[in-house]
């Protein structure tokens, strides 16, 4: 009876009345109350099945034995330590040993001298103005020849962040990067470098820094 009066009203295009949804919703309510309680009468009368434990076989059980009783894994890392001491070493007795740098290895920054003592720079400023860190400040002034040399040239280490920008752009290769990466100091001011101290460094490593950048001019 609900589904022709449903039917219709939707042939009719109208509304369904107050009293017409009071008779449909009955109708069709009463299926969907009987499937519920017919399925929850279903899962009550039956419950789920137990789960099965996997059942371990008897090879399985004498091997996990063997393993407790005749301490295998602890033999096995006996052997393992054993083949690796045995093995050539690694590591190095450092500072006593040092290892291998690179011709390009970029460490602590020095200036450099022509060999007849005169120094390199010629106070362009490059490097100054290519360091993205802006650690590097220098000052100069024209000599009495007319050529520009530097009355300051000073790099704060703490600032570097050892890109190697300012040994590219040097056109005299006057400012390098040389091997040494040892100049760990206590105090901040020991890390900023003058024009003496810079100097001092490419006197002590020119021979080690010639050598590099020898090896390096195929490539620059």
């Amino acid at each position: 009876m609900a589904s022709q009066l449903l039917t219709r009203v939707l042939q009719r295009g109208l509304p369904p009345s107050a009293s017409l949804r009071s008779s449909i919703r009955p109708a069709v309510q009463a299926p969907l109350v009987q499937a519920s309680l017919a399925l929850s009468s279903s899962n009550k009368s039956t419950p789920p099945a137990p789960l099965e434990e996997p059942k371990t076989s008897f090879s399985e059980v004498l091997d996990r034995a063997t393993n407790i009783f005749f301490l295998t894994e602890l033999m096995r890392g006996f052997w393992l330590s054993f083949e690796v001491a045995m093995k050539p070493k690694v590591t190095i007795n450092y500072p006593f040993e040092k290892g291998h740098l690179s011709p390009r290895f970029r460490g602590e920054h020095a200036l450099r001298r022509y060999p007849n003592g005169e120094e390199r720079c010629i106070a362009c400023k490059l490097c100054e103005a290519i360091c993205p860190a802006q650690a590097i400040t220098i000052e100069a002034e024209q000599r009495a020849d007319g050529s520009r040399k530097t009355t300051r040239y000073d790099i704060d280490m703490t600032k570097c962040i050892f890109c190697g920008f300012c040994q590219e752009a040097c056109p005299v290769d006057a400012i390098v990067e040389g091997p040494n990466f040892e100049f760990a100091t206590e105090t901040h001011e020991e890390l900023l470098y003058d024009k003496e101290k810079l100097l001092a460094n490419g006197d002590k490593w020119e021979v080690a820094i010639a050598r590099n950048l020898a090896a390096e001019h195929l490539y620059r």
